[in-house]
């Protein structure tokens, strides 16, 4: 989205979404009378309800309420300012205010006078959103980072990343995705996004769906063009979607790993020490023998396996019997060989059907637990999402606060 040059027309003489007087003057609306400061305060105090759409804070502590006054015949007018011109949730910011404002006694009538924030305003607004270069690598972090990783592509493990966000979306957590899978991204199609990430300065805002915010380098490329890049590139790609990304407060992050045990793993595991993973198979020997070597870097990294998903476990036939065409057990027996090598238990969280439908969300951008919340592929991803929020979190990669001591001599 482009942003307000200084010099933009739009940006000094702002079309008002409603009729509304000019800026304030003495005699302006917008000028509070005293009969009219008390309501002013409790509008703005309603205004504080009202969350940006994109940041997902309060317009009140993102400081886009700019003036709130009230005339004597109860008409509240109410300045807004918006990042940057032509937002394309203006229209929700603008009836979101209008309601809130509404709800206050006393206010007959709300107009809404929309601007936009100078460069200065930005930068105060970014620097109140930034605090560490990667927040969720700092050791007081309490958002839970997942890796999710397979040894071998074509295992459903995007498909299994977007369900598992939304799940955890849909029980009230706050979720994100990183796209991690620089060069085969997926998870914008999968999830039928199409909006680009809003800008403000260097910083990017992430698409919302489904309740979930997500980043992928497919948002930059035109159409399906191809990324090209060697390593470095990979590690600069997730660090800048960890460091000039707002995702806020989030409960989980979800990465959706590339396959095997390349760079952005490594770079995982350094950018986000207190990290996780999460291995995903099919129920075939030659997937689970491929993904033990995906589970087993965390012996070099530090990283905790939460456990392990077997995907497309069997299909179910019209008689209600079950055809396993990929064969059985590749789970079980990934989670016991995992188990062996990390010499800590890594369970099977769960095993997956099959199902057309689960195919038809991906490919119309619904995932199953959005488009066939009652289907058995949603009920078992459920469950998965559910054993991962309720986890405690492992101290793998965290520092324990304890400063060695040298005791006394012996009298």
């Amino acid at each position: 989205m482009p942003e307000d040059s200084a010099l933009d027309p739009a940006a000094s003489n702002p079309t008002p979404s409603n009729p509304t007087p000019s800026p304030a003057t003495a005699s302006s609306p917008m000028a509070s009378n005293p009969s009219g400061e008390d309501l002013a305060g409790r509008v703005r105090a309603a205004l504080a309800a009202v969350q940006d759409p994109e940041l997902r804070r309060p317009i009140t502590e993102l400081g886009m309420v700019d003036a709130v006054a009230v005339a004597a015949d109860g008409t509240a007018t109410v300045r807004v300012l918006l990042t940057v011109s032509g937002c394309p949730l203006r229209t929700t910011i603008v009836d979101d205010v209008t309601a809130a404002a509404g709800t206050v006694e006393g206010v007959g009538a709300v107009r809404v006078d929309v601007g936009v924030m100078t460069p200065e305003q930005r930068a105060q607004l970014k620097e109140g959103l930034r605090t560490r270069a990667v927040p969720f690598g700092a050791p007081g972090s309490l958002t839970r980072v997942i890796g999710v990783a397979s040894g071998k592509g074509g295992v459903g493990k995007s498909s299994l990343t977007v369900n598992l966000a939304c799940a955890m979306a849909a029980d009230g957590l706050r979720v994100g995705i990183i796209d991690a899978d620089v060069l085969g991204f997926s998870v914008p199609g999968l999830m039928g996004i199409t909006q680009a990430p809003t800008r403000v300065d260097e910083m990017i805002l992430p698409p919302v769906a489904y309740g979930v915010k997500v980043i992928s380098i497919g948002m930059f490329v035109q159409g399906n063009q191809p990324v090209i890049w060697r390593g470095p590139m990979l590690h600069r790609a997730l660090e800048q979607f960890l460091t000039d990304v707002h995702f806020g407060d989030l409960d989980v992050l979800l990465l959706d790993l590339p396959p095997g045990t390349g760079d952005v793993a490594i770079s995982m595991s350094q950018l986000l020490p207190g990290s996780s993973l999460l291995v995903v198979t099919t129920p075939q020997s030659a997937a689970a023998e491929v993904a033990v070597r995906a589970g087993s870097v965390a012996t070099q990294t530090g990283q905790e396996v939460l456990g392990v998903v077997e995907n497309m476990s069997w299909l179910e036939l019209p008689d209600g019997t079950r055809m396993e065409p990929f064969g059985s057990g590749g789970g079980a027996r990934l989670a016991a060989r995992l188990s062996e090598i990390l010499g800590t238990p890594v369970p099977l969280l769960g095993s997956i059907p099959l199902e057309p439908r689960l195919r038809e969300g991906g490919d119309d951008g619904v995932p199953i637990v959005v488009s066939a919340p009652d289907s058995a592929a949603a009920a078992e991803l459920r469950a998965i999402a559910r054993t991962l929020a309720s986890r405690p979190r492992g101290l793998a990669g965290l520092p324990l606060g304890i400063t060695p001591t040298r005791p006394d001599p012996a009298p």
